[in-house]
């Protein structure tokens, strides 16, 4: 049970949190929960899809909701001022989306430290959920950690494992590590408070990084593997969305079933069998049955949908 010291601790420590995005939102949710949040820092508000509607980051949405200070700023690197000026105690990021410059890293007494979403020093970037997944890893985690100058190589304060599902997707792994985020940076903020912490230095020897995701990135090459491919088009799902090119026009591809078939005559990327699930296609040393798919311009489907509405056979055809 919590003393009245340690609520008056609580009440007393200036916490700024910095991040943008929904994954952001469970581990600002605890710490407003928990502590006194003077203010969040997140990216400025953006103009979103064909009608350019202007939309607000998912963090500012659950400040707002408590009647938290929101600071939006474009070039952090010039304006953190602002931030100083609140004289926080303890900076806490995650998904910010800005590298924060040595004098706010330096200012708080407490340090700065990050929610990342991967057992550092695995996957240091900006995409460590996706690139999990279509690496192929099995497992991936939570790192708190003191923030540093470079990317993701501060000091370790502690981690925490979650094993990844052959039938995860980006997006379920978004939300179980969002929420051990959450979990863990609760359990963890004590003995950053009082100093009783662990500090352990990365060992340079096993980074790795998991970059953004780009546009080449999305396009899928059926001169892979059955299983490399399995594993990009659910490390993209549920954004953005791998995809390939037939007859001129896009397609994205959001499931698909690893088959266990091979047809060693055939192509890589042709169209060699259509089974009830969808549209079997040859990579390279076996099959991909493309399952879930969205035609251009056309709403998420069944393959088999698909296919029951097209005249023509798609048997021989090849994938670009």
């Amino acid at each position: 049970m919590m003393n009245i010291e340690d609520i008056e601790i609580k009440k007393e420590l200036k916490i700024v949190f910095m991040g943008t995005p929904s994954f952001s939102v469970p581990i600002l949710d605890s710490l407003i929960k928990n502590y006194n949040i003077k203010a969040v820092v997140t990216q400025p508000d953006k103009q979103v899809g064909r009608n350019g509607k202007i939309a607000k980051p998912p963090v500012k949405i659950l400040a707002e909701q408590y009647n938290i200070l929101v600071i939006q700023l474009n070039k952090l690197k010039e304006e953190y001022q602002e931030i100083i000026d609140l004289d926080p105690d303890l900076i806490v990021t995650c998904a910010y989306g800005q590298i924060l410059p040595v004098e706010l890293l330096d200012y708080p007494r407490l340090g700065c430290i990050n929610v990342h979403a991967s057992l550092l020093p695995k996957l240091r970037g900006g995409a460590p959920i996706h690139r999990a997944i279509m690496n192929g890893n099995i497992k991936t985690g939570i790192t708190i950690m003191y923030m540093a100058p470079g990317m993701d190589d501060g000091d370790i304060i502690a981690q925490r494992e979650i094993e990844i599902l052959n039938t995860d997707t980006a997006s379920t792994l978004h939300d179980k590590l969002s929420k051990l985020g959450s979990k863990l940076l609760i359990e963890t903020l004590p003995s950053i408070i009082d100093g009783t912490n662990e500090r352990i230095k990365q060992n340079e020897d096993e980074v790795t990084f998991a970059p953004i995701i780009k546009p080449q990135d999305e396009k899928i090459d059926f001169n892979k593997t059955t299983k490399e491919i399995y594993n990009q088009i659910r490390g993209l799902n549920s954004f953005p969305g791998a995809y390939f090119i037939l007859d001129g026009k896009r397609f994205k591809v959001w499931e698909s079933i690893e088959g266990n078939e091979y047809f060693s005559q055939n192509i890589n990327g042709e169209i060699v069998k259509i089974y009830k699930e969808g549209i079997g296609v040859k990579t390279s040393n076996g099959i991909i049955i493309l399952t879930i798919i969205q035609p251009e311009g056309r709403p998420k489907m069944r393959a088999s949908d698909y296919l029951n509405g097209l005249r023509e056979s798609l048997i021989g055809k090849l994938i670009d």
